[in-house]
């Protein structure tokens, strides 16, 4: 293995490419890097790509985040995983905060609020596409389609009705699913000491800081699963954001380049304000970057781990039912009538008409101007 096929500016400059165009979510992101990295530039053969977005799938946190970090060590080693990771991050971070200044600081236009209004009430349509998206390659890996069936119901009733305690669940199913397929030796999973507290105490900055550490280190099947976490934190708990401001945050994390994740540093803006964010922001990727630079040599044995293996049989098809589910608690925090005719319009875009969920947040924001303004 060659391990500087790359210059850190080289690494700088493509990473920060993509993490400036990276509109649409993982599959636009895995597109991306694999064009970069496989195609265009040989630096990683196509089955050591694939490998590796199976190992960060079998991770915990932002799937094509830990790509890009990964993709990075590869080609330049541990500092081109710091330069890589940072320079497909912000981007979307920085856009994310100056957006987050126009829709939550002081009276926005009425646009601005129409808009917002319009994107919000989309955001449940697109919860259900990704959902749906990832669903038929877990049904195909499962070794217990009874089973995968019971986690994914259990994951989709405890994002709509447990909010807070969904991780304990995810990670209850995992434990469940190992002891369900017999694998021999005690399963080692992370463990936080503090995971069922409701927050770390002495101040909103320690507050936003556990939130976005759940968020980081705990999610599992790709953004969504987070989204009923952080509503339940954001809003019924801390106070931080209304339901209507917690939509328009999900809203831009869609719209913005960049992972879902970055949806936490609008909840960290709204707690704390500028600095909010970026801590918000800097815990929520922390692990993603801890994983690479700790474990990337060690990824062959991690996907070869029947334990681990055995923990995403039972976690992840609950991740997704929790996706599934986050629909629920989403589409309830809708204030206006014509909203809902505007969330049947986008899930229609989304669904029988598979447009992505940029066009489909694009064209409820336009639709909720019209309605409101027009």
């Amino acid at each position: 293995m060659t391990a500087h096929a790359a210059s850190l500016g080289t690494v700088l400059k493509e990473w920060g490419r993509i993490g400036c165009i990276g509109f649409g979510g993982p599959p636009a992101h895995i597109a991306l890097l694999r064009k970069l990295c496989v195609d265009d530039r040989r630096w990683i053969s196509p089955q050591e790509f694939e490998d590796a977005i199976a190992a960060c799938n079998l991770l915990p946190g932002p799937a094509s985040t830990q790509l890009a970090i990964f993709s990075a060590w590869r080609v330049r080693g541990r500092p081109g995983a710091i330069v890589g990771g940072a320079a497909f991050i912000l981007p979307g971070l920085v856009a994310i905060l100056a957006l987050s200044a126009l829709f939550l600081e002081g009276d926005p236009p009425a646009w601005v609020k129409a808009a917002g209004a319009g994107a919000g009430a989309a955001v449940a349509a697109i919860a259900v596409q990704a959902g749906w998206s990832l669903m038929p390659p877990s049904w195909r890996r499962t070794r217990s389609r009874p089973r995968w069936v019971v986690y994914l119901l259990l994951g989709g009733i405890a994002a709509a009705t447990a909010g807070p305690w969904l991780v304990l669940l995810l990670i209850a199913l995992g434990a469940a699913e190992v002891i369900a397929q017999r694998v021999p030796a005690r399963l080692h999973r992370p463990s936080l000491p503090a995971l069922a507290a409701t927050g770390l105490g002495g101040g909103v900055l320690l507050s936003v800081a556990w939130v976005a550490l759940k968020v980081g280190a705990l999610s599992y099947g790709g953004g969504f699963v987070i989204i009923p976490l952080m509503q339940a934190d954001a809003v019924d708990h801390y106070h931080w954001m209304t339901n209507a401001q917690f939509l328009n945050a999900v809203a831009l994390g869609q719209i913005t380049p960049g992972p879902v994740v970055h949806t936490v540093a609008v909840v960290g803006y709204a707690a704390a304000g500028l600095t909010g964010g970026l801590l918000a922001a800097a815990v929520a990727f922390s692990p993603s970057f801890a994983f690479i630079l700790l474990g990337a040599d060690r990824f062959d044995r991690l996907r070869a781990d029947p334990r681990v293996r055995a923990f995403l049989d039972g976690a992840g098809p609950a991740a997704i039912g929790a996706i599934l589910g986050s629909a629920i608690p989403l589409a309830l925090a809708l204030d206006e009538p014509w909203q809902y005719w505007v969330l049947l319009f986008a899930a229609i875009l989304a669904l029988p008409l598979r447009r992505g969920p940029v066009l489909t947040l694009l064209t409820a924001a336009a639709l909720g101007v019209v309605i409101v303004l027009g």
